[in-house]
C-alpha cells in the first residue's frame, strides 16, 4: 500500500496534508471580513433578521413553503399544547423553473397555487427558500441566483414575498394582515434544533451536507459591521460552500470542469453532488500512475460514471458483485484493496474538512465551553447522514481538534423534518 499512499500524499488527497491550524485562521478570517462588509471575503456571512430566541406559542398555525432543488411542498404546521409540530394538509409537487423556464410571473403563479387552499387558516407563512437569497429587515428573501436545475431568471432580485402575496391580492385575497419570513434551509435547520433541544444547549449550529452544504450559526449584532444594528442576537447563514479554499492539482483540474469553476470551491470538495465525480478524477489519475492495473481501467471504462452513491456502496460492501465497482476489480486483491484506501482517503478528507468548518462556526459563536452545555449541530442531508464513513471521520476530527485542541463540546443531533419545522417557527416569529 507505499504506492497508494505516496499518491494520496502527492496529490494532497490525505487528511494528514490539511494544515487544520491554518485553515481555520483563514475561515476565521473570512467570516470577520464577510460580517464587516458585503463582497469582503468567499463567505457571505447573509444576515437573516431572525433571532434565535423565537419563541413557539401552543395552538398556533403557520403556513409553510419549501422550496428544494427538485420539489417544492407545502402544509400547515400547528404546534400543540406541549409545543410539538402536527404538520397536516401536505403538498408536494416539482420545483417551478425545473423542467422548463419560467417568468417571474409564472413561478409566483405557482407558489400561490399551492398555498391558496392553506391561505384562509393563518396570518402566517414560513418560506424555506433553499437558494441564496439577500434577507431584508421585514424578513422578505430577494434571489441572488439559483442552481442551474432551476431556470427563473426574472426571479432574481424580486422580492419573494412581497410578489407572492401581490398575486395573492390579484386573486382576491385580503392579505393586509399576512406577514411573510423567508429563511433559508441551514437557518430552518438551526431553528428546528433550537425547538426541539432547548434544554441544555449553549447555542446552535445548522449544517446542511446534501447535494450542497453550508452551514448557519448565531452572531452578536454588534458584531455584524455591514448593518446598523447593536442589541441582540441573529442567526448568519455562511454560504461556507462559497469558501476559496485551497485546492490540489487534481481538486484543480476537477473544479477546472464544473459550472462556475472559481465558485463553491469548499462545496466541490465534500458534498454529495461531486464525491463521486471527483472521486472519478482521481481513479482515472491512479490509473494512468499505474496505481491501478490496465486491466482494472478496462473494467472500469464500462460503467456508468461515478456518483457518490455508488462510491459510497464500494466502501460498505467491498465483496458484494452487484456493485459496479467491485466487478471492475474483479480477482486482483491488489487493486481492490488500492481502490478501498484511495475512495476512503477521498471521504477521510471531506470529513475533516466538514470538521475544521463546524470547529471555525463553533469558535466564532463563543459558546461550548461547558461540556455540560455543548454546541448542539443538527446535522441535515442525505450525503453526511448515508455516505460511508462522513459522518464518522466527522465526529473523529471533531473530537481531535475541537474538543480536545479548542477545549470546545459538541453534540451531533438530526430532526425529522427540520427545514419544515425552522420555516415555521421563522413564520411565527414575525
Amino acid at each position: 500500500m507505499g504506492k497508494v499512499e505516496e499518491f494520496l500524499e502527492r496529490h494532497m488527497l490525505s487528511a494528514s496534508a490539511l494544515d487544520d491550524d491554518k485553515m481555520l485562521a483563514f475561515i476565521l478570517s473570512e467570516m470577520e471580513k464577510g460580517l464587516a462588509k458585503e463582497d469582503g471575503s468567499s463567505l457571505q456571512m447573509i444576515p437573516t433578521y431572525v433571532s434565535p430566541d423565537a419563541a413557539v406559542e401552543s395552538g398556533r398555525s403557520v403556513i409553510v413553503m419549501d422550496a428544494g432543488g427538485t420539489n417544492f411542498r407545502t402544509c400547515l404546521v400547528t404546534f400543540d399544547e406541549d409545543r410539538h409540530p402536527v404538520i397536516s394538509d401536505f403538498r408536494k409537487v416539482g420545483m417551478p423553473g425545473v423542467k422548463e423556464e419560467v417568468s417571474a410571473a409564472e413561478f409566483f403563479s405557482i407558489l400561490a397555487d399551492n398555498i391558496e387552499r392553506l391561505i384562509d387558516k393563518s396570518d402566517r407563512i414560513g418560506f424555506c427558500f433553499s437558494y441564496a437569497a439577500r434577507i431584508t429587515e421585514d424578513h422578505d428573501g430577494i434571489p441572488l441566483v439559483f442552481s442551474k436545475e432551476v431556470k427563473a431568471p426574472e426571479v432574481i432580485g424580486k422580492k419573494l414575498g412581497e410578489n407572492l402575496l401581490a398575486e395573492l391580492a390579484r386573486r382576491g385575497h385580503d392579505v393586509s394582515g399576512k406577514r411573510v419570513s423567508v429563511v433559508n434551509d441551514t437557518v430552518a435547520t438551526l431553528l428546528a434544533a433550537k425547538a426541539e433541544r432547548n434544554d441544555y444547549a449553549s447555542t446552535y449550529i445548522g449544517l446542511i451536507l446534501g447535494t450542497g452544504t453550508n452551514t448557519a450559526y448565531v452572531e452578536r449584532n454588534s458584531a455584524i459591521g455591514k448593518i446598523s444594528l447593536e442589541e441582540g442576537r441573529q442567526i448568519i447563514n455562511v454560504e461556507s460552500g462559497c469558501l476559496a479554499i485551497e485546492l490540489g492539482d487534481l481538486d484543480k483540474e476537477f473544479v477546472s470542469g464544473t459550472k462556475d469553476p472559481s465558485k463553491y470551491l469548499f462545496e466541490k470538495k465534500i458534498s454529495g453532488a461531486y464525491l463521486g465525480p471527483f472521486a472519478a478524477c482521481v481513479i482515472e489519475a491512479a490509473i494512468k500512475e499505474g496505481v491501478l492495473s490496465k486491466g482494472f481501467a478496462e473494467r472500469y471504462s464500462q460503467i456508468p460514471a461515478l456518483d457518490t452513491t455508488r462510491m459510497s456502496h464500494y466502501l460498505e460492501m467491498c465483496h458484494n458483485e452487484e456493485y459496479d465497482l467491485v466487478r471492475a476489480v474483479a480477482d486482483n486483491e491488489e487493486d481492490a484493496a488500492a481502490l478501498y484506501r484511495i475512495l476512503k482517503a477521498v471521504i477521510e478528507r471531506a470529513g475533516k474538512l466538514t470538521a475544521i468548518n463546524l470547529t471555525a462556526t463553533v469558535l466564532r459563536s463563543g459558546e461550548g465551553m461547558n461540556p455540560r452545555y455543548p454546541v448542539v449541530i443538527n446535522a441535515d442531508g442525505t450525503t453526511f447522514c448515508k455516505t460511508a464513513f462522513l459522518e464518522f471521520y466527522t465526529r473523529l476530527y471533531l473530537d481531535e481538534i475541537l474538543e480536545k485542541k479548542h477545549g470546545r463540546y459538541y453534540e451531533i443531533v438530526r430532526i425529522d423534518n427540520s427545514p419544515t419545522l425552522g420555516a415555521a417557527i421563522a413564520g411565527l416569529s414575525v
